[in-house]
């Protein structure tokens, strides 16, 4: 079996909404750099993806959407499929930079499904807000989506999708709502708080995937300790139960307290944490596949580098101590050409993340949150909501 696979190239950096948009493919580009600074990436061969053919695009996403999406850049007026507006503004190439993005996490599930790799992360992936026939919050194809489709066609019918992005994972629970096949749990602040309104623990799919939509609202000011009870009082029992053949996770790092947002307040050592936990339950519950992809996150500099740098050697297994100090060769670019931005000095935010897990007590909001979902899903799949054993 190969190393963790690791899909990147710079023609990545073309999915850029532009101007003051958050979205800034700059935190992609710092967090490659940053990671090649640490020595996480060396001996490593970045895998170079190419653009989603438009039949893996139409798993997910209507032919009509995709040639709107063609037409946008010229068109320029009379816009729908959610287009054109403040959060997708049209930008220059935007189906040929989206479905590169796309073919990025595609090519990652293609290592998988050979067998040649176990684990592979695609960072500039984790679009999961794309809906079948528009685009919404900063994604224009839903990558995440595609992939799950394109794997349960290639050998897997037990998929388990985590998201711990800090808004709610609704374009990929909306692909697969009425599927059993794919088990999404999504950790996120409460939909009564944070766009885009949905991900209350009710959602719990349809049909024959009743119990297979899995949502934890959190409320906002929630950090490292209880976004971690949550996680540990909801994910490991459900994965358990479900025995997934792949582990595919979206690793949005909004969820971090200096995120301009959103009001979770988790830190860098926090998603340091997360990523070492899905390792564990990608190891314990699906023979050690995990795809991984990156998402949402707007600290641009001081946040998304760190995190998804851990992320990244999390899957290589070259996990970085919090208290490594940050490269001269990553810090005094960025010192000379934004001398106002105060940088971090080491890979850590001096976060403990430590946390006491669930008893079934309801002693703050989180463990209100924890309970509603659990007595929403967890009888679906034989567990006892109330037990904390299960």
């Amino acid at each position: 079996m190969g190393a963790p696979a690791v899909v990147w190239d710079s023609e990545l950096l073309g999915y850029d909404l532009g101007g003051e948009h958050p979205f800034n493919p700059v935190r992609l580009e710092l967090t490659i750099r940053l990671a090649n600074a640490l020595g996480v990436l060396d001996g490593v061969p970045l895998l170079r993806p190419e653009q989603a053919p438009e039949a893996e695009l139409e798993r997910v996403h209507t032919h009509e959407y995709l040639e709107a999406v063609k037409q946008a850049p010229m068109v320029g007026w009379d816009l729908e499929h959610g287009l054109g507006t403040t959060d997708n503004p049209v930008f220059d190439q935007m189906h040929s930079a989206s479905a590169l993005v796309v073919g990025s996490t595609l090519l990652a599930a293609e290592q998988l499904a050979s067998g040649s790799v176990t684990r592979a992360v695609s960072i500039a992936g984790g679009l999961h807000h794309a809906m079948r026939d528009h685009a919404a919050g900063f994604c224009v194809y839903n990558d995440c989506a595609v992939a799950i489709s394109w794997l349960l066609d290639n050998g897997f019918d037990r998929i388990a999708y985590v998201d711990t992005d800090v808004h709610h994972g609704d374009g990929v629970q909306a692909a697969f709502y009425d599927d059993p096949r794919v088990l999404t749990i999504s950790l996120h602040q409460s939909p009564l708080t944070l766009w885009p309104g949905t991900g209350a623990a009710t959602e719990i799919g349809a049909g024959s995937a009743q119990g297979y939509a899995v949502n934890v609202p959190l409320p906002p000011g929630t950090g490292d300790d209880g976004w971690l009870r949550a996680f540990h009082a909801v994910v490991p029992s459900l994965l358990a139960e479900f025995r997934p053949q792949v582990l595919v996770t979206q690793c949005g790092v909004d969820s971090h307290r200096e995120d301009p947002l959103a009001d979770l307040a988790l830190t860098v050592d926090g998603h340091r944490t997360i990523y070492r936990e899905l390792r564990g339950l990608a190891e314990a519950h699906a023979d050690g596949r995990w795809l991984a992809m990156g998402g949402g996150g707007y600290q641009l500099v001081r946040v998304v580098p760190r995190s998804w740098t851990h992320l990244i050697a999390t899957m290589l297994d070259r996990d970085v101590a919090p208290d490594t100090r940050l490269p001269a060769s990553w810090v005094d670019p960025l010192r000379a050409n934004a001398p106002s931005i105060q940088l971090p000095t080491t890979m850590s935010d001096g976060g403990t993340p430590e946390f006491q897990r669930w008893g079934g007590e309801l002693g703050d909001s989180v463990d209100r949150a924890i309970r509603e979902t659990r007595r929403a899903v967890f009888p679906l799949h034989g567990l006892d909501p109330d037990d904390p054993r299960d």
